[in-house]
């Protein structure tokens, strides 16, 4: 077997890296001008969305095959974590709607499930409390 010889020059590839290390490195001034207000809201709409698509509901004819209760979990429950420990941080305004959202992810969750969990023992209610 043999292994195939790169198609690019030393200086190429140190071409290529420095490059590479120049767009992390504006990425990183990019987030240190973003307020974390937004980058904490950010990131739970990004849950949601996540969560909403692993629970069956996106907007598409074949939804339901992408439907895995076991991923929607994880990603419900870390989107209590972020929100419970968040809202403080993000004003009240922020953070009812994401609490409305994530209430929203809960019940579609209890319903999607077919051997519901206990109430208080669902997803995210660890921090939220019961839904029902």
């Amino acid at each position: 077997m043999t292994i195939p010889a790169d198609e690019h020059s030393p200086d190429e590839r140190n071409e290529r890296w420095e490059q590479q290390e120049e767009a992390a490195s504006s990425a990183t001034r990019d987030i240190a001008d973003v307020p974390a207000v937004e980058v904490i809201t950010t990131t739970a709409v990004h849950l949601m969305s996540a969560a909403a698509v692993k629970l069956g509901l996106a907007d598409e004819p074949n939804a339901q095959d992408q439907l895995d209760l076991d991923e929607a979990r994880k990603l419900i429950n870390s989107l209590a974590g972020l929100i419970t420990a968040g809202a403080p941080e993000i004003s009240d305004m922020h953070a009812r709607s994401l609490r409305d959202g994530l209430r929203s992810l809960q019940l579609a969750f209890r319903e999607a499930s077919a051997i519901p969990d206990p109430i208080g023992k669902g997803p995210g209610e660890k921090w939220t409390g019961p839904v029902t």
